[in-house]
């Protein structure tokens, strides 16, 4: 028997429709979770009702065809449905900012969240703790942020409710890390929150480092549960799911809501996207190690001055730059989750695949075309896109379908950020604030600490 799935489908508030599930995903994690160090808010949501509904809101789940590529079909998982954030970390942010939500309203304590991030992580906390303040889940007082990003991504950073009220300007800074090493943001805030613990007996909020996994694995269940109600596979047809990546919290997420499910077999493969300044999982999935010796050898061709290779299908034939960095977003090294998701593709199929810019411009005006039809608008002039993920993910699909890399019927391309220049404004320029190690960053959030609520 066919199933015949609309064009499009979608899912308004999707924590809303999902919260009994995620509740229990939640307790799952807290099960198999061994105590540790640091702050945690617990893993409990608010009850249902219209504050908490409201603050939900921005969750809506689509799926929506894009048409065929070679012998596959695609399918766009849009996770990009939040205006102020327009990437899949709305979905997750909220998940977490309701957590400290119900700490909070349980205790009457405080929470400061420190975490840092290349961007996106940062704007949709950001954006969720402003909700919860704006929603009534929880007074100005008693929950604030401070988000630690690279100076690259600076170009990358959007303003937020926070920074349009003076009051909760002060008390929800942004700081610049000015090293050289992106991923140095990682390493001060987690120098800051392992000495500064905070909690009422200092008369300081506690400080919650909300960088791990099951913070995210929970949130990202939710696109197996949306896609067994929504998008359930059809017998006899190969499905491959496509992420590009930095650490595949996305792709582990979903494989986790599978398993809370007992989803029907066959398993999806999945397929990881990375660009070349990042493709450390694609190495690690290849050759069990993260070596630069593992990466092919680029020649530069004479005629052109652009740089190609042959030997390796899983990396870019052709480049501007064999070094290059095309979008900060992605900016993990070894992340410590590549053994985890080179285990689940073992066991149920899939692959890699590096891409570069090159690719991605060659690609360009087709994947406009076919996500216009699809209802997501890309900028003509590409200069102007300031989120690459989206046009990564298809531009690695569809080499990895010439190359032979996916072996799929149908392959679910996840959605998970696309924006540009018009789709946001920078915070003012008196919000964030340089920094350049701990101190400096405990500076600033001593100042956002202190100030008046």
């Amino acid at each position: 028997m066919t199933t015949t799935v609309p064009r499009e489908t979608t899912l308004d508030a999707a924590l809303t429709h999902y919260h009994p599930r995620i509740q229990d995903a939640l307790h799952r994690i807290r099960a198999q979770t061994p105590p540790a160090p640091g702050f945690n808010p617990g893993y409990e949501l608010p009850a249902p009702d219209e504050r908490l509904n409201e603050f939900f809101a921005p969750s809506a789940l689509r799926v929506a065809e894009l048409g065929g590529y070679g012998s596959a079909r695609l399918r766009l998982l849009d996770l990009m449905a939040n205006p102020a954030t327009r990437t899949t970390k709305t979905i997750a942010s909220l998940v977490m900012v309701a957590r400290a939500a119900q700490y909070i309203r349980r205790t009457g304590e405080s929470i400061l969240i420190v975490t840092p991030t290349s961007a996106n992580k940062g704007t949709a906390l950001r954006d969720a703790v402003f909700r919860a303040i704006d929603c009534g889940l929880v007074p100005a007082d008693r929950l604030q942020i401070v988000t630690v990003a690279p100076r690259s991504s600076r170009h990358k950073l959007w303003c937020s409710g926070l920074d349009r009220d003076p009051t909760l300007a002060r008390r929800n800074p942004i700081a610049l890390y000015g090293g050289d090493d992106a991923a140095g943001v990682k390493r001060i805030a987690a120098q800051f929150v392992a000495g500064h613990p905070g909690g009422p007996a200092a008369r300081r909020p506690h400080v919650w480092y909300s960088l791990d996994i099951n913070n995210y694995r929970v949130a990202d269940a939710v696109r197996a549960f949306f896609e067994l109600d929504f998008l359930p596979p059809e017998p006899g047809v190969r499905r491959t799911h496509a992420h590009s990546v930095s650490s595949a919290y996305g792709l582990l997420g979903h494989h986790f809501g599978r398993q809370l499910l007992g989803a029907p077999q066959p398993a999806p493969a999945y397929f990881l996207v990375q660009h070349l300044g990042t493709p450390d999982m694609v190495l690690h999935l290849r050759h069990g190690r993260v070596d630069p010796a593992d990466r092919p050898g680029y020649e530069q061709d004479a005629g052109t001055g652009l740089f190609r290779q042959r030997h390796d299908p899983r990396f870019p034939a052709v480049t501007y730059d064999p070094a290059e960095e095309l979008d900060p977003t992605f900016y993990t090294h070894n992340p410590p989750t590549s053994p985890q998701m080179d285990a689940v593709i073992a066991a149920q199929g899939g692959d890699g695949i590096v891409v570069s810019l090159h690719e991605c411009m060659q690609r360009y005006p087709w994947i406009r075309h076919r996500l216009a039809d699809a209802g997501v608008a890309l900028p003509a002039d590409p200069r102007r896109l300031r989120e690459w993920s989206l046009v990564m993910a298809l531009t690695g699909v569809c080499n990895g379908l010439d190359r032979g890399l996916v072996q799929a019927d149908e392959v679910v391309v996840h959605g998970s950020g696309c924006y540009g220049l018009d789709d946001f404004d920078p915070p003012p320029a008196g919000q964030i604030r340089p920094v350049r190690d701990v101190d400096g960053l405990a500076a600033v959030i001593d100042r956002a600490v202190g100030a008046p609520a």
